[in-house]
Order: structure tokens, then C-alpha cells, then sequence
């Protein structure tokens, strides 16, 4: 196989791999990602389909794959395996008991496709990193895996939150983003009993429940919220 050949063996797979990890792109974006021409990845795509791989084409929108479709596990290089193992210590110093469960089952899982020499490796890197930051292991929150999934799924959550003063009230919100400070995790969500979008801290609710209903999608963006936020800031004497 020539070197020509490899390199787009390598692309052809990469392309795949980018397909199964979004709902949807377009052939500029994988053009751009790829440092090929547009036309190129057309002719990719068409070799993908030819093959067999279920690619839908969303006219003036782009490329999607069948809802399930699965290619064999991708092999990790040494590299790509450290920096995932990097990731799990920081993670385990997260206050968030939900996120650190579910990302210590997520690299289970990425840890059982690795090449043995490469697995061997990396829990060698494992028990020689660490982060000394919540050097208590302390726990504030046991909510995060849960509001991320009511955030992707507009799903209505009832929460019980304490203000600053002690004080408990029982709200209904609508999760709207996530963002983490050094010391805690924070919810942007609107709330329904105070009819406009608060921030909570998550070690302050202590009790949350995921409604069966469904709410509409905000159209604002993060970014626009923060930029709300700031011009009412910038107001305030």
C-alpha cells in the first residue's frame, strides 16, 4: 500500500469516527478538519457509502450516520491513551460524586479495547499522576450526571435549594447550562417559581427530582447569557 493510499485509509477512518461522534457535518467542516479540498471528502463519502457505511445526506445541511451504526472499537495510540488517563485523576478530584462514578465506568470500558503493552502503560501512568487539589476528597454535590442528562434531554427537574441564609424552598426549573468554579459546580436553569434563569450551586440542593415532562429549548446560547449577565452588571450602581 502506497503512502498516498495509508493516508487516506487514515482519513477515510477518522471520517467515520467524526460521524458517529456528531449528529450531523458538513463537507466543509470535514474538508477543513481533514486540510483536504471539499471535493475530496465527496469522494471519500462515496467510498464510505460503497462500502457499506449508512451515510444520510441532509441536503444543505450535511452528512449524518444511522442512528446505532458501530464500527469495531478504535485502537488508542500510547499518546491518545495518556491523555485519557490524565483526564480520569482530574475527574476523580471533582466534587461531584455523580460525574466521578461515570467517568471511572466510562474508562473501564475505553481501558478494555487498549492493546495490552498500551494498557499496561497506562495503569502504570495512573498509579504515578496525581492532582492535589481536594485533598480531602471532599463531596459537595451527588447531582451532576442527572441534571446533564435533563439539560440534553429539556427535561423538567423539581429541586429542594438552600439560599445563602439557610433558608430551603422547593423549585421547578427548566436546566439551561452547567459551568464549574475551583470549589463547586453551578447550574444556570430557569426557574419557573421565580420566573426568570437563577444560578444554584449544586452542594445546595438537596433533593432532586427529574419530572416526565419535557420543556421548549431555550434559543439563547451560553455565550449570550453570560452576555446578558454582564450588561446587567455593568447597569447595577
Amino acid at each position: 500500500m502506497s503512502s498516498h493510499d495509508l493516508k487516506r485509509m487514515t482519513r477515510l477512518t477518522a471520517i467515520l469516527t467524526q460521524l458517529q461522534s456528531k449528529r450531523l457535518l458538513t463537507a466543509s467542516e470535514l474538508a477543513e478538519n481533514f486540510s483536504v479540498s471539499v471535493r475530496t471528502i465527496y469522494r471519500d463519502i462515496r467510498t464510505l457509502e460503497q462500502a457499506g457505511v449508512p451515510i444520510f445526506t441532509e441536503e444543505g445541511k450535511g452528512y449524518s450516520i444511522m442512528d446505532g451504526y458501530h464500527i469495531p472499537p478504535v485502537m488508542f495510540s500510547e499518546s491518545e491513551a495518556n491523555a485519557l488517563i490524565t483526564a480520569e485523576q482530574l475527574i476523580k478530584q471533582n466534587k461531584d460524586a455523580s460525574l466521578v462514578a461515570s467517568y471511572t465506568e466510562a474508562i473501564l470500558k475505553i481501558k478494555s479495547v487498549l492493546r495490552y503493552t498500551t494498557k499496561d502503560k497506562a495503569n502504570l501512568l495512573a498509579e504515578r499522576i496525581v492532582f492535589r487539589q481536594n485533598l480531602s476528597n471532599e463531596t459537595t454535590s451527588n447531582f451532576l450526571s442527572l441534571l446533564q442528562i435533563a439539560l440534553t434531554n429539556y427535561t423538567l427537574c423539581r429541586i429542594r435549594y438552600a439560599s445563602e441564609s439557610g433558608e430551603e424552598t422547593v423549585r421547578c426549573i427548566e436546566p439551561f447550562a452547567l459551568y464549574s468554579t475551583q470549589e463547586n459546580w453551578i447550574l444556570i436553569a430557569f426557574c419557573r417559581l421565580r420566573n426568570e434563569f437563577r444560578s444554584f450551586r449544586l452542594d445546595r440542593i438537596s433533593q432532586l427530582i427529574t419530572e416526565k415532562e419535557q420543556f421548549d429549548p431555550h434559543p439563547m446560547s451560553l455565550r449570550e447569557y453570560f452576555e446578558i449577565c454582564r450588561q446587567k452588571s455593568s447597569l447595577d450602581p
